[in-house]
């Protein structure tokens, strides 16, 4: 049986890990956590924050995903859309989710990551 979302990997280009370790660890505001041994020698990053973690994994033939994504609930979405724009990162409202505010930014390769959080 299914307990739990252990992580989400999202695809990234070579040589991409400075510009991705700037987005998710500063902008984002995530930690990043140290690969095991075995894996790191493959590139990449992997980030957390509370229970939720992100992989970033890299991929030669690396194309952004422009519509799969990973939704991220937030607190406080205006203020962290401040935060996105201040750093520099795309932020595109939608509100076709009832009982949502969300938005729409990319990371720095191109990656579409959904932000919302609950109304009331």
């Amino acid at each position: 049986m299914i307990a739990a979302l252990d992580h989400v990997q999202l695809a990234a280009p070579p040589a991409s890990e400075p510009a991705l370790r700037a987005y998710y660890g500063e902008t984002l505001g995530m930690t990043e956590v140290p690969k095991p041994a075995a894996l790191a020698a493959n590139g990449g990053l992997w980030f957390a924050h509370g229970p939720v973690q992100l992989h970033l994994g890299i991929d030669p033939d690396f194309r952004p995903s422009h519509k799969a994504h990973p939704g991220l609930r937030v607190t406080d979405i205006d203020a962290f859309a401040a935060r996105l724009t201040a750093y520099g990162a795309p932020v595109v409202w939608n509100e076709e989710l009832p009982g949502y505010r969300r938005l729409y930014s990319e990371d720095p390769v191109g990656n579409r990551l959904e932000f919302l959080e609950p109304i009331g």
